[in-house]
């Protein structure tokens, strides 16, 4: 039972983790990577589809993305879809080819990002911690249940104190380059 609480727990926990690193590459840096368009729909006659499934997007260089839509009629659907987005981009295209330069950002951009970076960061330590609150819960009921002895609630919930401490540390850890990355010049 103790084992199935802390399994449980650390797969929360890790899916909190991932949740957080989801989030973060949705922000926008000074280089360019193909995951910034990640989260852009076109209209697929009548459906709406993720870019990806009708254009493949690459890196041209640092601070240029090159989508390459696979129909001729697509281009300049997924153009528009570039520039309507919440991005703040605009693409050049030439022929079947779509360069989206990314603009540099400025200081106080950089500073607003970093805020919103260290915000997801907290979001993401809550959910952890709130994932160990409910495993000590889940603990204390066995415990009233008489299923468990104190000396194995006492040591479970070590465990699930230092399982939290090394999400908790990860966290800070991603938080931390994606915050450096984002002062980079």
């Amino acid at each position: 039972m103790i084992q199935d609480i802390k399994k449980d727990s650390a797969a929360r926990m890790e899916k909190s983790v991932d949740n957080l690193r989801q989030e973060l590459t949705k922000l926008r840096t000074g280089r360019a990577h193909t995951s910034l368009l990640d989260h852009i729909h076109v209209d697929y006659y009548g459906q709406s589809v993720p870019l990806s499934q009708v254009a493949s997007v690459s890196v041209g260089d640092v601070r240029t993305l090159v989508v390459q839509p696979w129909e001729k009629n697509m281009v300049t659907v997924v153009d528009k879809a570039i520039r309507t987005s919440d991005l703040g981009l605009n693409p050049a295209t030439a022929g079947m080819v779509i360069r989206v330069p990314l603009p540099p950002l400025t200081e106080e951009r950089r500073r607003e990002m970093g805020k919103i970076v260290r915000h997801e960061g907290e979001n993401a330590k809550v959910a952890v911690r709130n994932i160990r609150r409910d495993a000590i819960a889940d603990l204390k009921a066995l415990l009233k249940e008489k299923a468990i002895s104190e000396d194995e609630e006492r040591r479970a919930q070590d465990d699930i104190q230092k399982l939290t401490d090394k999400f908790v540390e990860e966290i800070d850890k991603i938080v931390g380059v994606k915050e450096a990355e984002l002062m980079e010049i």
